[in-house]
């Protein structure tokens, strides 16, 4: 349902939102979804003019995700326009480069429907969204340690006392996790000697 010249977009971003600097990052496989990339400073103003300009307008958030890539975190933003005469999608990210405290502002007064999926990216992948009304955990316990979808997280053996992956619960695909954490951990403490 794409429905939308990223190019033309892109150009239209560029020319209202100054220092935006959007680029179309087009899929090398027509199976795969092209976006655009912005500024990380300039979500907001994005998401406000994507939301209330007349030429081409998304009225609604679909989805709000996060990307590890280990050099750096990626959120990722999915807008549609449900229009029946002009319906189309973008996929919006940003990039940011700080792993240790990464921050991008919140859209959740432009769109509504951006307060627990912020939670959420906060909650897997430790991206604070700045200005939001109620950042705090929505999936793991308050008092969880690590944010469980960084490809650098290892996973407690125990919380409060109860024992994570008891050997005689596992399924393949938790042994197999087990294993992969090993591997991780293995890593992080030769690269700490």
């Amino acid at each position: 349902m794409h429905n939308v010249d990223l190019n033309q977009l892109a150009s239209l971003i560029n020319k209202n939102i100054p220092g935006a600097n959007a680029v179309v990052n087009v899929a090398p496989d027509a199976k795969l979804d092209s976006s655009i990339n912005i500024e990380a400073s300039h979500i907001t103003k994005t998401a406000q003019w994507l939301r209330s300009n007349t030429e081409l307008p998304f009225n609604a958030l679909q989805a709000i995700t996060g990307i590890d890539w280990m050099e750096s975190m990626e959120v990722c933003y999915i807008f549609a326009n449900f229009d029946v005469n002009a319906s189309r999608e973008l996929i919006l990210k940003v990039r940011l480069t700080d792993r240790v405290d990464p921050k991008v502002d919140s859209i959740m007064k432009v769109y509504p429907a951006a307060d627990w999926q912020e939670r959420e990216v906060y909650d897997m992948f430790g991206i604070k969204f700045n200005n939001h009304k109620d950042l705090r955990r929505i999936l793991c316990p308050d008092d969880w340690q690590g944010w469980p979808l960084r490809k650098d997280y290892v996973a407690a053996k125990y919380y409060n006392g109860i024992e994570i992956y008891p050997e005689a619960k596992m399924n393949f695909e938790d042994r197999d996790f087990i294993v992969r954490q090993a591997m991780i951990k293995k890593a992080q403490e030769t690269k700490a000697q």
